[in-house]
């Protein structure tokens, strides 16, 4: 155990080689003999090939293979991309459009791959595709989230990807019908691009007989699963490993075209092949999030207690539904739909519809971030409305923490929760914001408050793989199935393997990204990392207590069962031995027991867990310039047991500067020709740090009792909270200006209309 005990809060370990330039990204680590590959892509959004002339691209110095989709297809590559669908709601299947990892005679998007060239330089490879000469017929480009339009696949002729529903529509319609009050409230999610610090990358190499592909991802063994599919390989044939990641928010989850690309020009080159994309590169080819539109409807008794909620979202999957699709979108949102209000009845429908632009990311289409906005700004909405105070209203719709373990009217059963202690420590924590809107207003300013009461599934495999091996140096190896984008994993799964055996945090190494190492893992996704795998590691260690256990009862001169482990030391009545885990290992080596050194288990979750939390935003608005920025933003959370409160603390922060980013600045624009117009960070505006203010957090847990620690999952908590509560805290300051309608981004262009209009003149 260290020094000052278990669940502190310590430096990240991993920081002093991020900060030094020590860190291994996929641009670190390229082979002094690999070729480069670079992508013809699309210059239209919608149009017919009608041809392609890449002789001169293959005649070009250092060019040694270009590929198109029939030279995938006589490699015997499997071309079309996996995609998960839906059922309607009448019962139908939906329609399933194939993709294509290069274009097939058509392209729907602009950045669309249509050829790869691999050179010897990534210079030559890049000078080869502005040789390619591609024309087409053009179409009419389709960007509107609406039935009809020019069709886009064949078989979708509305372009309707699905129109799924859950819920009891019979029973919503008669509470509305029966209700004392109803609010409604058309709510817009902008589109966003996810611009992780590091773009995508991949490298690939074909050895004797088997691939080695490297790529900067969220998880290993899906990736080698698709790859053996794709490929027709078998999985043994595929090693995957990933090395340090910056960022991936989900975007990076899923197989893109590029990967599989990449591999089979490995294997007909039989060198390897690297390939990275550059920011706009990224910008026009990485799946996209957000993007809907819902209209979401409240129904209330004369008590002002919800007696039914009903949401009809409309969403851009792009020109493709991508890997996880649909399902995913649609189960992300039913998940937390009912946020942390005690509703008996309720129907969501999503509707999906293809436009020309790239794909929408599953974890960023509608989820849960999705899900909680529009619920709570229709919420606040009705608190205004209603003439309530919104704070009041939430309390009096909260499920009771006696309620539970309680099931949702969409089937998720929350199992703990003290939602009002929660806000009431929040409220505690903002005292003064009459004095400091009055101050404001002398100023020209005008302030407004924001609340955002979210509650968020965790998902993902609940299943998850450990191993912990002692190596001969003395230190341990401590083998996970997640993958770290950045979060701090080394540092929180080496403290928490100290903390519950007490091997010095010093001499823990932990090893991930290889889907040699371990059997099977799950990746990193839905905030699931440090609670599953925490749950496998105790697994682990149960194993490996288990074994060493008649060994050292033998050394000890005791009976098995008289043996005790302490989280620190072995100990047994009538023995004065009190070997640790590494002095036991050290003793077993020493012994020919090579059976004790390494240990492995897998664990299952049977049930989810549920942070949730509430987020204040204060804003301030110049009245006379419409800019708009984020003062005071405080946050209560309750995400269970913390092993390292800094690092949750650090998620969070990082996930309201993505609110905030959203909310404020970012917005994904295209022209009518499909063309995207914010494909550099000239032109994409992301937050800045002088954008973001001081963030309190406060940790206020009421622990799980669905995993063995009481943990929840904070990763995307932060997220989650901050777009309605800056959505919310803007409305608030214009509402006395007449404006009844705000809608993200908050520009200060737009603000100011608003504040002279009371509307946004069309763009």
């Amino acid at each position: 155990m260290e020094k000052f005990g278990k669940s502190q809060s310590v430096k990240r370990t991993e920081d002093l080689r991020f900060l030094t330039g020590q860190g291994h990204y996929m641009d670190d680590d390229v082979p002094t003999d690999a070729l480069f590959a670079a992508f013809f892509r699309s210059p239209v959004a919608h149009g017919r090939i009608t041809a392609l002339d890449l002789d001169a691209a293959r005649e070009a110095d250092g060019v040694r293979l270009v590929m198109t989709l029939d030279d995938l297809t006589e490699a015997g590559t499997d071309t079309v991309m996996n995609a998960a669908i839906v059922p309607n709601r009448d019962g139908s299947q939906t329609p399933a459009p194939d993709r294509h990892m290069l274009a097939n005679d058509r392209v729907r998007f602009v950045g669309e791959p249509v050829a790869v060239v691999i050179a010897d330089t990534l210079t030559q490879a890049r000078d080869a595709v502005e040789m390619i000469w591609m024309d087409t017929d053009d179409l009419p480009a389709k960007l509107d989230v609406e039935a009809g339009g020019e069709t886009l696949h064949a078989g979708v002729p509305d372009n309707r990807a699905f129109d799924w529903g859950l819920g009891d529509e019979a029973a919503t319609e008669v509470a509305f019908q029966a209700a004392a009050h109803t609010v409604s409230l058309n709510v817009a999610d902008n589109r966003v691009i996810i611009t992780s610090i590091e773009p995508r990358g991949c490298q690939a190499n074909w050895v004797d007989g088997r691939l080695h592909f490297t790529y900067g991802g969220q998880g290993v063994w899906a990736m080698r699963g698709q790859l053996a599919q794709k490929l027709k390989l078998e999985p043994d044939a595929i090693r995957v490993t990933t090395p340090d990641v910056g960022g991936g928010f989900g975007m990076k989850v899923m197989p893109y075209p590029e990967y599989f690309c990449v591999s089979v020009a490995a294997m007909k080159l039989a060198q390897p092949v690297h390939w990275m994309s550059d920011r706009s590169e990224a910008m026009l080819s990485d799946h996209h999030g957000r993007d809907l539109t819902s209209l979401a409807e409240l129904a209330f008794d004369e008590d002002l207690k919800i007696t039914a909620y009903r949401v009809h979202s409309k969403v851009n999957l792009g020109a493709y539904s991508s890997h996880f699709g649909q399902a995913i979108q649609t189960n992300l949102f039913s998940k937390v739909l009912m946020g942390v209000y005690d509703v008996q009845t309720t129907y969501l429908r999503v509707e999906g519809f293809y436009t020309n632009t790239t794909q929408v990311d599953a974890y960023r289409g509608a989820g849960r971030p999705e899900a909680i906005y529009v619920l709570e700004r229709v919420m606040d909405r009705a608190a205004r409305e209603l003439s309530v105070d919104p704070w009041e209203l939430r309390r009096k719709n909260f499920i009771r923490p006696e309620h539970f373990p309680y099931k949702t009217a969409t089937g998720e059963t929350y199992d703990v929760g003290d939602f009002d202690m929660v806000l009431s420590r929040a409220g505690a924590q903002i005292e003064g914001f009459a004095a400091r809107k009055a101050a404001d207003a002398e100023r020209g300013l005008i302030r407004g408050q924001g609340l955002c009461y979210y509650i968020e599934s965790i998902l993902g495999d609940p299943s998850e793989n450990a191993k912990v091996e002692f190596c001969e140096d003395g230190t341990v190896n401590l083998y996970v199935g997640t993958q770290s984008n950045g979060q701090g994993h080394e540092t929180v799964y080496a403290h928490f393997l100290s903390d519950q055996t007490g091997i010095p945090v010093s001499r823990i190494n932990v090893v991930q990204g290889d889907s040699d190492q371990l059997p099977h893992g799950g990746g990193t996704g839905g905030s699931r990392s440090v609670t599953v795998q925490s749950t496998a590691t105790l697994a682990t260690i149960d194993v490996m207590i288990a074994a060493f256990t008649p060994y050292l009862a033998d050394i000890m001169g005791v009976e098995e069962n008289d043996v005790h482990f302490d989280h620190e030391t072995f100990r047994a009545p009538g023995s004065n031995l009190t070997p640790t885990l590494t002095e036991a290992a050290e003793m077993a080596r020493a012994d020919g027991r090579t059976d004790l050194l390494s240990h492995e288990a897998r664990a299952n979750l049977d049930a989810r867990s549920y942070p949730n939390g509430a987020h204040v935003a204060e804003v301030v608005i110049d009245s006379y310039t419409g800019e708009t920025w984020v003062d005071r933003y405080t946050i209560v959370d309750d995400f269970g047991n913390l092993i390292n409160p800094m690092l949750a603390e650090g998620q969070v922060h990082g996930g309201v500067a993505q609110g905030i980013g959203q909310a404020l600045s970012e917005r994904v624009v295209h022209d009518a020709q499909g063309q995207l117009l914010t494909a550099s960070l000239m032109d994409y505006a992301l937050p800045r740090a002088a954008e973001i203010p001081m963030i309190k957090f406060t940790s206020a847990p009421v622990p799980s009792t669905s995993n063995p620690m009481g943990m929840k999952g904070c990763g995307e908590a932060g997220t989650v909270g901050a777009l309605a509560a800056v959505a919310n805290a803007v409305q608030d300051a214009l509402w006395d200006h007449g404006v009844r309608q705000a809608d993200m981004p908050f520009t200060p262009h737009k603000v100011w209309e608003l504040l002279t209009h009371g509307s946004v003149a069309a763009e």
